[in-house]
């Protein structure tokens, strides 16, 4: 007979309380609209949906410049050096 054990995935590994505050931490020095406020005043919650806040102000500026060069492309010759210029930035 052979012995087969079921096999369970293995669980994530957990995040510590230390890790935690040094992730916060970094976000509160990166994030424009925290760090010209006093960062020990501003609680890990808020420290997280500013980031998240941010990442989506990001991501908007991303599409609204892609769409721009898109519509740059449409009107420009398909050859022109200034063509290959940008869809080197679109890719």
């Amino acid at each position: 007979m052979s012995s087969r054990r079921s096999r369970q995935p293995a669980a994530p590994p957990r995040i510590t309380d230390d890790q935690i505050i040094e992730l916060v931490s970094k976000l509160r020095q990166l994030l424009p609209e925290i760090r010209h406020r006093r960062s020990d005043k501003v609680s890990a919650s808020k420290v997280l949906q500013e980031t998240c806040n941010y990442v989506r102000s990001l991501h908007r500026e991303v599409d609204d410049l892609s769409e721009r060069l898109s519509q740059l492309l449409a009107t420009i010759d398909a050859d022109s050096p200034e063509a290959a210029i940008i869809r080197s930035l679109i890719m």
